[in-house]
């Protein structure tokens, strides 16, 4: 069983053509940007099973073309692979594209595993600098580059996504070191920028909670744009979302 969040029909922005895209509770991170703050604790959301799922997909067939499929998000999804790998192995038998959105920091056996009935990866590279990682995100990010480098070996199609923050993630200097890294990837079949928006802020009211970045502004047209050309310099498909 899952624990699910919330299900989204006809999601066009996680993954290739429409998807149905189910958000999994519970999340590993704490990011200072989270802007789903009601899907960090493990609690809450309700159980699905992998049937229960595949029958909102098979209802939904006909809008997917040849590119839609599942995508599964979070929260972080791989807090729950194991259960996973029972949906993305049903998903697969019947015919279903199967994508999953991750941050990347679980890198074990079942991950490996996850990733065999797995056709694409969104991989949220928060930071690439380990001290600003840890800042943005309370978390290291040795084990998502590691995930990364894992799914170049394996030749696993990969989208990787940044979300672009002022402050804590537009800093030209690791914006360059970010495309150095990955530049010689040729498992990446796209990059795109997500820039910093306050859609969210009212979740933290209503969970009663503190709002870290509490009256930052999003990016300016001009920074989304800097970020733009450097990723531009080390990636042929960049994006902004």
């Amino acid at each position: 069983m899952l624990r699910v969040h919330s299900i989204e029909t006809f999601g066009t922005h996680e993954g290739p053509g429409i998807r149905l895209v189910v958000f999994l509770q519970g999340c590993n991170f704490r990011c200072l940007y989270c802007h789903n703050p009601d899907t960090q604790s493990a609690t809450g959301g309700r159980e699905m099973s992998s049937d229960e799922i595949i029958e909102l997909l098979q209802k939904q067939r006909p809008y997917f073309k040849d590119k839609g499929g599942l995508t599964v998000s979070g929260g972080e999804p791989l807090l729950q692979r194991q259960a996973l790998i029972d949906l993305f192995t049903k998903t697969k038998k019947t015919g279903f594209n199967v994508a999953l959105d991750t941050n990347g920091s679980i890198f074990d056996e079942d991950t490996k595993k996850l990733l065999t009935v797995t056709d694409l990866v969104l991989l949220d590279v928060k930071h690439i600098d380990p001290v600003w990682h840890l800042k943005v995100t309370n978390a290291s990010n040795e084990p998502v580059l590691q995930f990364a480098k894992y799914l170049e070996e394996i030749n696993k199609p990969m989208w990787l996504r940044y979300v672009l923050v002022p402050g804590l993630t537009n800093q030209k200097e690791f914006l360059e070191k970010w495309g150095q890294h990955f530049a010689a990837y040729k498992n990446i079949k796209r990059v795109e920028i997500l820039p910093f928006h306050t859609f969210g802020f009212y979740k933290y009211k209503e969970l009663g909670i503190k709002n870290p970045l509490e009256g930052v502004l999003p990016p300016t047209k001009e920074e989304i744009q800097g970020a733009f050309g450097i990723f531009k310099k080390y990636f042929k498909e960049v994006y902004i979302r």
